[in-house]
């Protein structure tokens, strides 16, 4: 039966339908959202992007803050932390006099320059800028861009990424942080036949954002877009199309800028001519960018005026095996989390000796990536046992440099030796326990052999991880031992078997005697 013709348009309401199946056909789910009309059955409709905004801007951060909160997560580049926790505050405490109505006129905004090889912590330093301070964060790559925008991508779409990072708030994305890699890419390199263009246009149109500029909310060839502000101007009639102010978005742009240690090399020897010759450590490969002028960034092919709009310039140095090794072993962000989450899925806990990790640290040096070599070589370490021991009875093994040397060999031997080598790893993850208390509450705790040994027959028993046995015994230890503390002083405890068999009363009967003293 076929549906009769109907004369004429369609009703608002069909149109509405009509449109409504043709987006939910044609467009992935979220990307693009249809209006309701006001006078519809259910009372409400949204709110158009930007139109909801929080109360005000808030920034209350000192420089200390930020760099102490950069420490838990990116080892070393003392240095780069500074300046960066120097530039952000001195970049969001003028936005928040601005929003309080106290803007600082003549205010030069600080966009930042990063300068370093890969693998040293550039990206994660500005992301965990972002995520400390509350502000969307958006990083792309310079190559993925071309002047006009029909090859590649348009500057200006990272401007609209900002408000989709921030669910549609304009007022929350015009706080933003832009981060753009690889930017050495775009340098206008010097040809026969001039300046490469396509490098030279990218770095205008990415001057005019980093200046000041407003930037349409949505993209003029966005088909989304144009349907959208279709059905604006059928919903609510003709108003100003939404856009984003740049000027208070915060530009960081990064490369490791090989070829331009070769300029800087190049200045220096020649500025030392007639005078005593520069030191081995003035001249040191690893040193060079820290004596990088603006006059070396424009021969390596940027024009003057974008590298004038990036006055704070940040130095990442190259990562040494101890570097890798504190990264591995201190960092809140470390690899070896995942791993253990990766084998615990499996019901399996991995213990990392320190030998082990300082060999990982050795082989990702030598790849030559910086922090990335480190998921490299675990990944090779560790292929195998993550394909063989969820199928075995192995439920605990330790990473030693033994095993990083030789994976297969070790599984080999893993697989032997389990049942009896199975309590002695337990009871090490006992102790690394009472260690990683120490570490994060600032109070020892110490297990006795045969305290250690009980945890074990405890965990066996009710096949439970050592860690999660632990955890579960001792979760309000922190409480009471800083408690008693407080009372006494006293900063190390001893847990005999009496304390794993019964926690709480030994911990009960330790406060109350604290406050006899």
């Amino acid at each position: 039966m076929q549906t009769p013709l109907r004369n004429g348009p369609p009703s608002p309401e069909e149109f509405q339908r009509q449109l409504s199946d043709f987006m939910r056909q044609h467009f992935p789910s979220g990307q693009v959202k249809v209006f309701t009309r006001p006078d519809d059955d259910h009372g409400q409709h949204d709110e158009p992007a930007g139109e909801h905004k929080e109360d005000g801007f808030h920034f209350d951060y000192k420089p200390r803050d930020v760099k102490a909160y950069l420490d838990r997560f990116v080892i070393k580049q003392d240095e780069a932390k500074k300046v960066l926790s120097v530039a952000l505050c001195d970049h969001y405490h003028h936005v928040r006099m601005a929003a309080e109505g106290r803007e600082q006129p003549n205010y030069a905004k600080q966009n930042l320059i990063l300068l370093g090889p890969t693998g040293v912590g550039k990206t994660y330093l500005i992301r965990s800028m972002a995520d400390l301070i509350g502000v969307p964060f958006v990083k792309a790559d310079a190559t993925k861009f071309s002047e006009t925008g029909y090859v590649g991508g348009d500057v200006e779409d990272l401007v609209r990424d900002l408000v989709r990072r921030a669910n549609g708030d304009i007022e929350k994305a015009q706080y933003g942080i832009i981060y753009i890699d690889e930017i050495d890419k775009i340098a206008a390199a010097q040809t026969s036949h001039g300046r490469d263009v396509s490098g030279r246009g990218v770095q205008t149109n990415l001057l005019k954002l980093m200046e000041e500029t407003d930037v349409p909310a949505r993209a003029p060839n966005d088909i989304a877009g144009q349907i959208q502000a279709m059905m604006d101007i059928s919903q609510r009639g003709k108003k100003q199309a939404a856009v984003i102010n740049t000027k208070h978005i915060l530009f960081v742009v990064s490369g490791a800028f090989g070829g331009l240690e070769k300029i800087v090399r190049k200045r220096v020897r020649e500025a030392m001519i007639g005078f005593s010759a520069p030191s081995q450590q003035e001249l040191a490969e690893d040193r060079l960018f820290d004596q990088v002028q603006t006059r070396d960034f424009i021969e390596f092919g940027f024009e003057p005026e974008f590298i004038g709009r990036l006055p704070v310039r940040v130095v990442c140095q190259h990562l040494t095996v101890d570097d890798l090794f504190q990264i591995l072993k201190s960092s809140e962000g470390s690899i070896i989390r995942q791993y253990e989450q990766t084998f615990a899925a499996y019901g399996i806990e991995v213990l990392f000796r320190e030998d082990g990790l300082r060999r990982i640290a050795e082989k990702a040096v030598e790849e030559k990536t910086g922090a990335r070599g480190l998921m490299t070589v675990c990944e090779g370490v560790f292929r195998e046992l993550k394909f063989e021991l969820p199928s075995t009875p192995v439920k605990r093994f330790v990473v030693t440099r033994e095993l990083v040397d030789e994976p297969v060999a070790e599984l080999g031997k893993l697989l032997a030796e389990h049942e009896k080598e199975e309590r002695a790893v337990m009871a090490q993850l006992a102790h690394e326990f009472a260690q990683r208390f120490q570490e994060t509450h600032g109070v020892v705790i110490k297990f006795t052999e045969a305290a250690a040994d009980r945890l074990v027959s405890e965990a066996l028993e009710q096949s439970k991880p050592v860690r999660d046995l632990c955890a579960e015994k001792f979760k309000d230890f922190q409480f009471g031992l800083k408690l008693i503390s407080q009372n006494t002083g006293q900063l190390e405890f001893t847990l005999d078997v009496d304390g794993v068999e019964a926690p709480d009363k030994v911990l009960s009967e330790w406060v109350i005697a604290s406050y006899k003293k």
